[in-house]
């Protein structure tokens, strides 16, 4: 006869199973491959991968460019509208947990937002953990979002029509610049949007989530992202400003914001928690929690009807603020 602790049995009923995601996304979830990250030979080989990935198609008028910095491995790659656009902009950091990914994974992403919207979507090329700990990918983000605000005359841009969004790491990533240039000064983003953003560094630090086995982006591998940025264990009593955007203690005066995340997603908690924080000091934030989505089923469901009402309404939100004015 076998004796099962209390422990044991309360971690295997929180373990998620394929019948907790939603149908639509299910299929997409049962046939996405299993990619390791926790050992340097694994990221290395992830990240290989990502450079032969397909370009997206454009929309017809639209165009494609891709600027280098002076640092390497950074820039960023530039989706223009057909005519050029309404005069709005959008900056986009593209998730991988801190570890992986590259711009051009959200390359379709960024083209639907273009003709959709009418605007100019600059997507960030930084550098990753850990090689390259923070502060060096958020300095690659706040590197292009001066970029962008210096040539954004000279593409049709107004200034104050800017956004700031991403997804994962990239949304954490957003999130975090729209701290640092609040703090900075000077013109301020006019909106954030953030999809499923990895924003609190205390998530990875509790062991009792390993057991709940998240889609996608499971505990272990949010510790390893996390300490990889961080240079050192996460859920420290202190860090360093801008490093997680969660640890920040005054969020008043930030930019309007809308966070999409699923609920069966590792990060749920402390998106809604950051929510709630932005609301409480006054700073408007919309939630959008969809049921049964696990983490990144944006991309992984891409086609689904689920995913095609999810984003539907985060353009939507987007679209409403860049038709706003936003004063200097």
């Amino acid at each position: 006869m076998t004796v099962e602790r209390a422990d044991d049995a309360a971690a295997a009923a929180t373990r998620l199973r394929m019948s907790d995601v939603h149908p639509e996304l299910q299929r997409a979830y049962r046939r996405l491959p299993r990619t390791g990250i926790r050992h340097g030979w694994q990221r290395r080989l992830v990240r290989a991968a990502m450079r032969f990935m397909p370009e997206a198609t454009l929309s017809d008028g639209q165009s494609l460019e891709r600027i280098d910095f002076e640092t390497r491995g950074t820039g960023v790659r530039v989706v223009t509208p057909a005519g050029g656009g309404s005069g709005g902009a959008l900056l986009w950091i593209h998730g991988g947990g801190l570890v992986i990914g590259a711009a051009t994974m959200d390359d379709r992403l960024c083209a639907q937002l273009a003709a959709r919207l009418g605007i100019v979507v600059v997507s960030v090329e930084y550098r990753l953990a850990p090689e390259h700990p923070f502060p060096a990918p958020l300095d690659d983000c706040a590197a292009a979002w001066q970029w962008l605000r210096d040539a954004a005359s000279a593409r049709g841009v107004d200034p104050h029509r800017i956004a700031v969004g991403g997804q994962s790491a990239g949304g954490g990533l957003a999130a975090a610049l729209v701290q640092r240039v609040h703090d900075a000064g000077g013109p301020q983003p006019i909106a954030q949007l953030l999809y499923c953003p990895m924003l609190d560094d205390r998530t990875a630090a509790r062991r009792d989530l390993d057991a709940v086995r998240h889609f996608a982006w499971n505990n272990r591998d949010n510790l390893v992202g996390w300490s990889s940025y961080l240079g050192g264990p996460p859920g420290a009593a202190r860090g360093p400003d801008h490093a997680v955007p969660a640890r920040r203690a005054d969020v008043s005066g930030l930019p309007a914001a809308w966070i999409g995340v699923g609920d069966i997603d590792l990060f749920h908690d402390e998106d809604l928690a950051y929510a709630a924080a932005l609301r409480d000091a006054g700073v408007e934030c919309t939630v959008d929690v969809v049921p049964g989505a696990p983490h990144g089923f944006e991309p992984i469901g891409w086609d689904a009807e689920l995913v095609r009402a999810f984003q539907a309404r985060a353009q939507a939100w987007l679209g409403e603020r860049l038709t706003a004015t936003r004063g200097v």
